[in-house]
């Protein structure tokens, strides 16, 4: 069974602002994108659906799957929360001195305790994990020698040997070139579609042209959920373009997919 996360009524203020308007969403299995214009509010949900945001109103369960019970995110201790939801922050920080395996057996801490033994288990998930994000020929490398694509994929690699069912990712393909972000993209799908232990990922980007390649896209603009649905419907692609304001237009490829474009006749 598929992880599932579920907010109802979501709301958060922000000094006395408020950020985020009675937001209800329900993500369940596959790459679900977090999309809008700059301060629409994308990762303050994200935070608030990861349950570190202190919220205003409404609440955010988490169904794991099998037999687990739901969990108010909440109100859940943050090391039982570490062991079903994995966060990748938005600017993720670790000390420069940590060698990139160091920094990827962070993520077993979750399972492990501060003062646990890794077992073979942990460290296959390491090398899982630095496998699929194309990091292991470096992990004798220290993090302040790589560039900020190299630390980005190792901050990805550590997110991964969590192990977590739902994973929630703020601006992934941060720092990254356009090979390493379509190759993101494809291990987006490769781990949500994976039968013997599937993932639900959800990720805010920015960079338009990856998000239409997820299976699901969420458009905030205002704090407030304006579509919700796959990237070829054209209600979703409807509001994408009015968001920006209609300086992007949605074109199809050869084989039918969506794709962005730049709309620089627009007034």
């Amino acid at each position: 069974m598929n992880p599932t996360l579920q907010a109802l009524g979501v709301g958060v203020r922000l000094g006395r602002r408020d950020v985020l308007h009675a937001v209800s969403l329900g993500i369940g299995g596959g790459w679900t994108a977090l999309v809008g214009p700059n301060g629409a509010g994308k990762s303050t949900l994200l935070r608030a659906l990861a349950g570190l945001q202190p919220l205003a109103a409404g609440q955010v369960f988490l169904n794991p799957g099998a037999a687990a019970q739901p969990l108010d995110l909440h109100r859940t201790a943050p090391a039982d929360r570490a062991r079903v939801l994995a966060w990748l922050a938005q600017q993720g920080e670790v000390t420069g001195e940590l060698t990139v395996r160091e920094t990827v057996e962070l993520g077993r801490i979750a399972r492990l305790g501060l003062l646990g033994t890794p077992v073979a288990a942990d460290r296959k998930a390491v090398d899982r994990a630095m496998t699929l994000t194309e990091s292991l020929p470096w992990q004798h490398r220290r993090l302040h020698e790589l560039s900020g694509g190299e630390r980005q994929r190792v901050l990805l690699a550590r997110v991964m040997a969590t192990e977590a069912p739902m994973l929630l990712l703020d601006e992934p393909t941060t720092h990254l070139d356009a090979p390493h972000q379509v190759a993101l993209a494809r291990l987006f799908r490769r781990l949500t579609h994976d039968r013997s232990a599937p993932r639900a990922v959800l990720s805010v980007l920015h960079d338009l042209p990856i998000a239409l390649q997820a299976d699901r896209l969420l458009v905030l603009d205002a704090g407030t959920l304006q579509a919700d649905g796959p990237p070829t419907d054209p209600a979703v692609q409807a509001a994408l373009v009015r968001v920006f304001g209609g300086a992007i237009r949605i074109e199809s490829d050869a084989q039918g997919r969506p794709r962005v474009a730049l709309a620089l006749d627009a007034t």
